[in-house]
This record gives structure tokens, sequence and C-alpha cells, in this order.
């Protein structure tokens, strides 16, 4: 079921008449409910920093509703905003984004079916309000982010479905290859086995160390096997998600420091653990009827303000505002 609220983008009034009534509460950080949203709008998280996240603002706006267009329009370095309009489906490898770009779903019905998009070494990307579903293993991941540095991915939809093995989709959010500065917000990570990585291979310490600094914040985890999300190496911010039906959630592994907080699981064996050398600090998180097995890191805090919503508030504030719940 996926969430929904009436959240306006840019000019466009409130988005309405859809199946579930408006949450009782926002997600901090994301835009207000009633508020207009804009294309300027700041990055959060880790994705503020290093200069911060603004992909295309200032620059060319173009509207896209096929494959072929989208390729085109978000190739090259120039500053550029991408509309995406309506469903595009298409069985193929994952596109890649230029530099200085903000791909930007038109309403919920704003979707990439069967391919994915990869941030590859380049820098400041912004991708917000967007679908991506069913994207086999072969074509790669939903989203992906590999050598690249602010990425900001927000108000987002990925899914796959749980009807055939673990490896016939890949990941849904997967931020490697020594990525950094990157923000995952208020996005809907649903139906998946394996769904987010952070630092692909016990083997790559030495591209990755000193990098993978990422930031989730107020996301809707739901219906997921595993890596929600699984780092190595690298610095994590999770805070104020709602995991319902996440079997194996936050794994910190290989070094990685993760500060855990604001978060709220139903229906997790292990919400929170470490395997071979990850740590964590965690702060008022409800687990449910798991437990905090995480080894005790030192991560206790980050360089950038935010908000902690409390546990008790969590689930009313994300379930029915993380996702596709912008209009452009």
């Amino acid at each position: 079921m996926a969430p929904i609220s009436k959240i306006a983008f840019a000019v466009v009034g409130c988005l309405s008449s859809l199946a579930l009534a408006a949450p009782t509460a926002t997600s901090v950080n994301a835009p207000l409910l009633g508020k207009r949203a804009d294309i300027n709008d700041a990055a959060i998280g880790y994705a503020s920093q290093n200069g911060g996240t603004t992909g295309g603002a200032g620059g060319t706006t173009t509207t896209v509703s096929s494959y072929a267009a989208f390729t085109s329009a978000v190739s090259g370095s120039d500053a550029k905003v991408v509309v995406v309009d309506g469903t595009i489906s298409k069985k193929a490898d994952q596109v890649k984004i230029g530099s200085n770009t903000s791909i930007v779903g038109k309403d919920s019905n704003a979707i990439l079916e069967g391919f994915g998009v990869l941030v590859k070494g380049e820098s400041n990307v912004i991708i917000r309000n967007l679908g991506v579903k069913k994207v086999l293993a072969d074509n790669g991941d939903a989203i992906g982010v590999q050598k690249s540095t602010n990425v900001w991915i927000d108000h987002c939809d990925v899914s796959s479905d749980r009807d055939h093995g673990k490896d016939y989709y890949d990941g849904l959010i997967d931020l490697t290859h020594a990525a950094d500065y990157v923000t995952v917000s208020n996005t809907f990570i649903h139906d998946h086995y394996k769904a987010s990585l952070v630092g692909h291979s016990d083997s790559n310490s030495d591209e990755d160390t000193g990098h993978l600094r990422v930031t989730y914040a107020n996301n809707y985890w739901y219906n997921i096997n595993s890596r929600a999300p699984s780092l190595r190496f690298g610095t994590g911010h999770i805070y104020n998600s709602y995991y319902l039906d996440v079997s194996d959630g936050i794994n910190t592994r290989q070094g990685a420091q993760v500060l855990v907080e604001s978060n709220v699981f139903s229906g997790s064996k292990k919400p929170l653990y470490s395997t071979d050398g990850g740590y964590a600090v965690a702060n008022d998180n409800d687990f449910g009827s798991g437990s905090n097995a995480a080894d005790a890191g030192t991560l206790k805090s980050v360089p950038y303000s935010y908000n902690l919503l409390g546990s008790s508030k969590v689930k009313d504030a994300v379930v029915g505002t993380a996702g596709q719940t912008l209009t452009f």
C-alpha cells in the first residue's frame, strides 16, 4: 500500500483524491503539508555538506515521456531539470545521469519501469518524486550511486516484488565505490529482498574508507528481507524512519559507524545488528519484538542540523508522507 498525502511541488496546487487520508503529522525536513515545495529546496543530511546539493537549479527544464527523450535529457554536465511525465517502460540497463541534474517526477504517475538510473563519476544530482520498479538484476539497480558526490534522493518510490528468488532483482538503492555525501529521504522502499547497500564488497576498503557518508531520513521501509540498509566502511545516520515487516534491518559491518535515532520497527527479527566489526550508537528507537544487537560505536553526532520526531510519532509522520507525494 503506497503512502499518499497532499503536498504541493513547485507551482502546482495540492495533490488530491488519493486513497488514504493525510497523516496527522509530517516528517521533519520534508515540505510541510499544504506548503509548496520548490526545485530549489535545500538538500538535507550529508547531501547538504561539501558545498551542498542543488542539482539542476537555474538550468534548462525539459519534460520527457519516452525512454529516448529521458536518456538524452539527463546526459551531460550542464545544469538541467528533467521532468518525467507518466510511466516509461523498457527492459534496459541503467541510464547514466550527468552532473548538475535534477530529475523530478511530475506526479505519482512518473515511473521508470524495467530500467533504473546510475550516477557514476558525477556530482550534484537530485532525484525527487520518481518511481522506479522491477529492474531485473542483469540490468542493475533501481537507483545506483558510484564514485559520485552530493546526491539527494527524495520522495521516491522504489520496489520490485518477492515473487522470485532473491537474486532476480538487484538493489533498490545501492551506494558504492566511494560514493559520498548522499541523502535518501522521504522515500518508500518496499517489496524487495535486498534493498539498500552502502559499500559493495568486503575487499574494497582502500577505495571506500573515508567516504560513504550517507543519511537515511524519514523513510518508510516495508516488506523487505534485508539491507535496510547494510553498511560497510562508511558513516551512516539513520533517523525518523518506520520499518514494517523488514526481517533483517540495519546491518553495520566492516568498520562502519552508524548513528541510529528515532526509528520504529514492527515485525523485524534483527532490527539493528553488527557483523564483521560494524558499530552503532542507538538513541530512542522502538525495536518492537527485536533488540539492538549492534556493537557500541563512537558516532554520536553529525556535522549538520536536523530534528528528531521521537519514536512515538514516527509512524504517523512517515506513513502517507514518504514516497511520491509531490506534484510538479
